[in-house]
C-alpha cells in the first residue's frame, strides 16, 4: 500500500544529514588512503547513511 505525501509536508532536517566527507574520516578515525576512496566514491560531501555503510575502519584492538 502507497500513501501520497505532498514534499512541502515533510521536514527534511531530519531525514538527511550531510556531512563532510573529511570531517567524518577524522571523527571515525578513517585512515588517509579510505579517506581518499571515499572522495572519489562521493565527492566533498555524503549523507551520513551513505558514509557509514561504505567506509570501512581496521579494527581496534587492546
Amino acid at each position: 500500500m502507497t500513501e501520497h505525501i505532498e514534499p512541502n509536508q515533510i521536514e527534511s532536517e531530519d531525514l538527511t544529514k550531510v556531512w563532510s566527507v573529511t570531517e567524518f574520516c577524522a571523527r571515525h578515525r578513517i585512515d588517509a588512503e579510505e579517506q581518499a576512496l571515499l572522495l572519489k566514491l562521493f565527492g566533498q560531501f555524503a549523507t551520513a547513511c551513505e558514509l557509514l555503510h561504505n567506509a570501512r575502519r581496521a579494527p581496534r584492538f587492546r
